[in-house]
């Protein structure tokens, strides 16, 4: 294994989990056409449950182990870094079994709550059957964290990054092979075929467990400690595992509150566009669907960037925390903004474009579908630029901040969720437009409390980053003025899968040119990335940069 820079780790961490969302979105156009509508709807409602229990167990756990770790390494205790290893497997088992078993027991309260007395779709059986099956993947996928957070926290991030793809494999294979195989040949009932793709989450896991165990072992003399290094300073236990609580919790209370948004849709967009609004339930769990996991499918790809920085992030800036350099760690925090921004922006605006095609290749006929992912797509963008803001904050150690900026952007969720549905419709727009509508203005104004705090407090001058994201924006604004104009010779979409494959391509290389030859003539590539890093990618590309 070979350690990486902050750049180089973010570039490692970003493909490895590009890779793995690509793969998550490639899947969905099968296991669409074998579970249709219906049973995607019956997949999101495990899947959010599932998330925010894996919150819970082990989502905090992997940062706060890589910024420990990154902490120890620094200050030169050997000893305390692998002492805080061995408690974090402990602490993460035990979290892991406690959620697992309250899920098994509470499934059909938490199913009741979901679906309530709306008839004509998935039923209560149906979903405390698929909510026990991706149980199971919580007791492996907490110890699985640790590992990785271990090894990220030495700054090594391809192991991490390859184990995830290997997961994702495997899980893909499974769904596909799995509910294909139920349900076409086997001709059982669709929560089967559900129920073996949620539970293609715990084989996943599992391989990728399997692997970064013999990855860690087999690496075992570039992680031990050294002779020299037994004679640190010893720091008890107790003061430890606080520390790892203390710092995980912060991450644990992001990971679990921000599945509250899909949360929210959950167990009020059905009821309320079937019992209150012209819809039926058939298309009310259709939106539901689309914008929970077919539509998420795509805006993960978006959200992917942001994580794979923030995760070279982490120990990056923690290094720099713990030498005092407050330079560099403003220099950081801009650089990572304007590093997600800079392809996160014009990717949100491209798929809002080609929603229509997009959708058509992926799952066939579009209807309200496309417009439900052109609109939801605005969500990502506002997800990863929060993320990465409270990441910085917690990094920082301003618990209170993360706590405060979540729940303002959750409570205006909660409390307008409704009212906008009614509103949108009252507008003579589709209802549904008021929940992605109230999701997106949830992560601004949580963005916003946390800009304003940076830099008050830290002095994180965003005078420059804020002028990158303009010149961002105009170079943006001009792909899309040239495939408006291009959409009036060619076509954005078409009848035929096939032939949208070729549209988006065309679309895609001819905003990316347009896009590129913009940000160049506003040197924003040198200036954000560093002329070195592009030359060394170029090189490694076996190109030349002239």
């Amino acid at each position: 294994m070979k350690k990486n820079s902050f750049m180089q780790g973010a570039f490692i961490a970003t493909i490895g989990i590009v890779l793995t969302k690509i793969l998550g979105i490639i899947y969905v156009i099968p296991f669409y056409s074998i579970v249709g509508s219906r049973g995607g709807a019956l997949y999101a409602y495990a899947y959010n449950v599932y998330e925010i229990f894996l919150g819970i167990s082990s989502a905090g756990i992997p940062l706060a182990m890589s910024k420990i770790v990154s902490e120890y390494l620094t200050e030169g205790n050997c000893y305390a870094k692998e002492r805080v290893f061995k408690l974090g497997k402990l602490i993460a088992n035990v979290l892991a079994i406690c959620s697992f078993l309250i899920l098994i027991i509470f499934a059909p309260v938490v199913a009741k709550a979901i679906i309530g007395n709306v008839t004509g779709g998935n039923s209560i059986e149906d979903i405390v059957f698929v909510i026990r099956i991706i149980a199971t993947a919580i007791l492996i996928i907490p110890s699985l964290s640790i590992y990785k957070g271990y090894l990220q926290g030495h700054k090594f991030m391809s192991p991490s990054a390859i184990s995830q793809v290997l997961e994702q494999v495997v899980r893909v294979v499974i769904i596909i092979v799995g509910s294909y195989l139920a349900m076409r040949i086997f001709k059982l009932p669709l929560k089967m075929g559900v129920g073996i793709a949620v539970g293609a989450a715990t084989i996943g896991a599992l391989i990728s467990y399997i692997y970064i165990r013999i990855k860690t072992k087999k690496n075992k003399k570039a992680l031990e400690i050294k002779k020299e290094d037994l004679h640190n300073k010893k720091i008890e236990d107790k003061k430890i595992i606080g520390k790892l609580l203390l710092y995980a919790l912060p991450f644990i209370i992001i990971d679990t509150l921000k599945p509250l948004y899909n949360s929210i849709d959950m167990v009020t967009l059905v009821k309320t566009l079937a019992n209150h609004l012209d819809y039926t339930t058939s298309v009310a769990e259709g939106v539901m669907a689309v914008i929970s996991t077919w539509g998420n499918k795509i805006n993960m790809i978006i959200v992917a960037i942001s994580t794979g920085i923030i995760t070279s992030l982490i120990p990056s800036l923690t290094s720099s925390l713990v030498r005092k350099d407050m330079k560099a760690v403003r220099n950081k925090i801009n650089a990572s903004f304007q590093m997600m921004l800079f392809v996160t922006i014009p990717a949100t605006i491209g798929i809002c474009l080609l929603a229509k095609p997009i959708w058509m290749l992926f799952y066939g006929n579009y209807g309200y579908c496309a417009s439900v992912l052109a609109f939801s797509i605005f969500i990502a963008l506002f997800n990863t630029t929060f993320t990465m803001a409270i990441s910085i904050i917690q990094i920082l150690k301003e618990y209170k901040m993360v706590v405060l900026s979540l729940a303002s952007g959750i409570l205006f969720k909660l409390i307008f969720n409704i009212p906008n549905l009614y509103l949108f419709d009252k507008l003579g727009l589709e209802a549904y437009y008021g929940s992605i509508f109230t999701t997106i203005m949830g992560y601004f104004i949580g963005l916003i409390i946390l800009l304003v705090y940076l830099s008050k407090k830290y002095k994180v001058n965003f005078k420059e980053t804020y002028t990158r994201v303009f010149k961002i924006f105009i170079s943006s604004i001009a792909m899309l003025i040239v495939i408006l104009a291009l959409k009036q010779a060619i076509p954005i979409v078409s009848n035929h899968r096939v032939m949208n494959v070729f549209l988006i391509g065309i679309y895609t290389i001819v905003g990316l040119i347009v896009y590129l030859l913009f940000t160049s003539k506003f040197h924003l590539i040198d200036e954000i990335f560093g002329t070195n890093t592009v030359k060394n990618v170029l090189k490694k590309l076996r190109f030349k940069k002239k």
